[in-house]
C-alpha cells in the first residue's frame, strides 16, 4: 500500500509539470525520501493557490526565502506565510521540514497570479545592478532580472508593506548609469505607491547575539505613513559565553562540524582566546601570511583567524564558514563552531533543525539567513505603529 501511495504521489508531482530530473534532484537533496508521507510532501512542495488564513492573521509572501530566518520571525510575530520560494534545494529542504510549504523552483518559472494577494511581501534578493531603462522597455538584463521578478510579485499581490533585507554593500553599489542601486530600488517602490525608507541596522542592537550589519528597506503603501525606525524595540545582545551555555552532544546539529584544514590546525594552537593570526609566532606562519605581515598597511591590516573571546559579542556569521575570513573559531577549543552553535548566534531556536547534503551547506544556509529575532522585531513594530 505504501508503494502504491508513493507512486500516486509521484504521478501527481509529474502531473504538476515536474520532470524526472527535478524529482531526481529533490531526492538527492532530501526534499522527498522513501520514509516520507509523499502526499504530505506534495502539499509542501507543489505550488497552488492559497486560501485566506483561517486565523485572520495577516498574510506574507516570501521570496528568496532561504532556510526561513525572516519567515520564522514573521510567524513568531503573528503572520501567516501564504507563499515562499527558494531554488536552493538544501535551504528549501530545511524550510519545508521546519516551517512549511515552499516552492523550490526558480522564480522565473513561477506564475505570480496563482499566489494571490498578501498583506506583506518580503524578499532577500541578490543585490545586482540593473538598467532602469532596459527594464522599462522589457528588454533582457540578466544583472537586474531578480529584482524585477520581485516587483512582478509586488504588482500582483499588492501588499500593504514590503520588506527587503540585504548586505551593507548595497548602499555603495551603483547601476551602469552611475545611480546608486539603493536609490534606484527606492525609486521603483515609490513609483508603485510605496513610501519607502531604509536603514543600516546592527542586529546586535535588537537582541541578536552577533554584530551583523544589514540594510533593511521598508515600503508602506499609500502616502500617509513612513516606517519609524526609532520605534524598533532595542535590547542587548548576549555574549559568546552566554550563547554557548547549555549546548551538549545529542542536540540537533550539535555534531555537525567541519574539520579544520591542516594549515588551520597548525595555526589555531597558537591563537589565544580573543586573538587572531597576529598572535601566531612568525616562524609558524605560512609564507602568504608572512608577506601580509611585512606590509600590513598595503593589505589593510586584515584580522584573519579571529577567535572571539567569551566576553565578546560574536562577529558576523558568514556563509563561507572559513576560519580565515570569519570568526568561526571556538573561543577555547581548537575547532570550528558546530552548526548548532552558529544557529544560536543567528537566533534560531534549538528545535529548528538544519538539513543539507553537506555540513558546509548548513553553514551556508545559516550565514545567508535573516536572524529570526531581527525579523520579529521589525514585524512587531509594524503592528506597534498601526501599519498592519
Amino acid at each position: 500500500m505504501k508503494m502504491k501511495n508513493q507512486a500516486e504521489s509521484l504521478a501527481r508531482l509529474k502531473a504538476n509539470g515536474l520532470s524526472e530530473n527535478t524529482l531526481k534532484n529533490w531526492r538527492k537533496y532530501g526534499l522527498i525520501t522513501d520514509d516520507d508521507d509523499l502526499n504530505a510532501r506534495v502539499e509542501l512542495l507543489v505550488p497552488r493557490p492559497r486560501k485566506a488564513p483561517k486565523s485572520g492573521a495577516p498574510k506574507a509572501i516570501s521570496l528568496f526565502s532561504g532556510c526561513g530566518g525572516m519567515d520564522l520571525g514573521l510567524l513568531q510575530a503573528g503572520f501567516e506565510i501564504s507563499y515562499a520560494n527558494d531554488l536552493d534545494l538544501n535551504a528549501a529542504n530545511t524550510y519545508s521540514r521546519n516551517i512549511g510549504a515552499i516552492d523550490p523552483r526558480t522564480i522565473y518559472d513561477v506564475d505570480e497570479t496563482i499566489i494571490g494577494r498578501a498583506d506583506l511581501l518580503t524578499a532577500g534578493f541578490p543585490c545586482q545592478p540593473f538598467s532602469n531603462a532596459g527594464l522599462r522597455k522589457g528588454t533582457s538584463d540578466p544583472r537586474g532580472t531578480l529584482f524585477w521578478e520581485t516587483l512582478r510579485f509586488l504588482e500582483s499581490a499588492t501588499p500593504k508593506v514590503v520588506i527587503f533585507e540585504n548586505v551593507r554593500g548595497l548602499l555603495s553599489m551603483r547601476n551602469p548609469d552611475g545611480e546608486l542601486l539603493i536609490d534606484a530600488i527606492v525609486e521603483e517602490l515609490n513609483q508603485r505607491g510605496y513610501r519607502t525608507s531604509f536603514k543600516l541596522l546592527n542586529a546586535a542592537r535588537f537582541g541578536v547575539p552577533q554584530n551583523r550589519f544589514r540594510v533593511v528597506i521598508v515600503g508602506i503603501k499609500g502616502k500617509s505613513k513612513t516606517f519609524n525606525w526609532e520605534q524598533l524595540q532595542a535590547s542587548s545582545a548576549d555574549s559568546i559565553g552566554e550563547v554557548l551555555k547549555g549546548i551538549r552532544g545529542g542536540m540537533p546539529n550539535s555534531e555537525n562540524c567541519l574539520e579544520l584544514s591542516p594549515q588551520a590546525r597548525k595555526l589555531v594552537v597558537h591563537i589565544p582566546e580573543g586573538g587572531s593570526w597576529k598572535s601566531v609566532p612568525r616562524r609558524h606562519l605560512p609564507d602568504r601570511l608572512k608577506k601580509i605581515q611585512d606590509n600590513m598597511e598595503r593589505y589593510h591590516s586584515p584580522n584573519f583567524y579571529r577567535r572571539f573571546a567569551r566576553h565578546e559579542v560574536m562577529g558576523t556569521v558568514t556563509a563561507t564558514s572559513s576560519p580565515e575570513n570569519s570568526g568561526i573559531l571556538h573561543p577555547i577549543e581548537n575547532r570550528r563552531y558546530s552548526v548548532r552553535e552558529i544557529a544560536r548566534f543567528q537566533s534560531f531556536p534549538d528545535d529548528f533543525i538544519f538539513y543539507g547534503t553537506s555540513v558546509s551547506s548548513m553553514y551556508r544556509q545559516i550565514g545567508n539567513a535573516v536572524p529570526p529575532l531581527l525579523a520579529k522585531v521589525i514585524a512587531d513594530s509594524l503592528f506597534k505603529q498601526n501599519i498592519l
